[in-house]
């Protein structure tokens, strides 16, 4: 491999976990934003944002240029595949967390209500997995990757407990039902940002294996 090449590569490399590290700080003052109801916390994760938009942006344009320019092949093509996907996902990702503050934003303006969810244990799974997909990005490591989309249905499992609950308390409290859907959506963007975790964990066995699993059942897989 030329020398350019591979040090453009590294570059990429370490941009990649760059952006991961951001986004693994934004997921944890969601988790955090959602366990006070902090206000203040969401807004920070509001306003700075476009840091992960324009990193994301920024990686994609320095894949495409590699593609242009060195025309690479074999594995080196199928790491910046998967660099691309990855990158779109962790941009992604970021927004979930936006969208978590966003709601949390709502919540923090509703008093009175008697009724919460403890999301910890939710957030904390959807965090794990994130840093485990990255750490299998890091270290090349297919069997970390593996666990992440074994742990995707814990947190389906719990997303699910989160629906029958609340859909309990709103049938006492009608008159909340503002807050019971806030409530609720925090549920889907925490079960979305496991599933983008999921496809980067997919990528990353994608890159090692050259193989493609994405629609596959994992109980076949593992």
């Amino acid at each position: 491999m030329p020398v350019h090449l591979q040090r453009e590569l590294d570059k990429i490399k370490k941009s990649i976990l760059t952006l991961g590290g951001m986004v693994e700080e934004r997921v944890r003052m969601a988790a955090e934003a959602i366990e006070n109801i902090d206000a203040d916390l969401a807004r920070t994760i509001l306003k700075t944002d476009y840091e992960i938009d324009e990193k994301e942006v920024e990686i994609e344009e320095d894949c495409l240029k590699i593609l242009a320019l060195h025309q690479p092949v074999a594995v080196d093509l199928r790491f910046l595949v998967a660099v691309i996907k990855i990158n779109n996902d962790l941009e992604r990702i970021g927004d979930q967390a936006v969208n978590i503050a966003e709601r949390v934003e709502i919540l923090a303006k509703k008093k009175g209500v008697d009724f919460r969810f403890d999301y910890g244990p939710m957030a904390q799974k959807a965090e794990n997995m994130l840093k485990m997909s990255l750490d299998a990005l890091v270290n090349m490591d297919v069997d970390l990757a593996f666990m992440v989309l074994v742990m995707d249905d814990e947190v389906d499992r719990i997303k699910d407990e989160a629906y029958d609950l609340i859909k309990a308390a709103l049938q006492k409290q009608p008159e909340r039902t503002g807050y019971f859907i806030n409530l609720l959506l925090i549920s889907r963007h925490l079960e979305r940002l496991a599933d983008h975790a999921t496809n980067i964990a997919e990528e990353v066995i994608y890159l090692i294996e050259g193989e493609i699993i994405r629609h596959q059942d994992i109980d076949e897989l593992t």
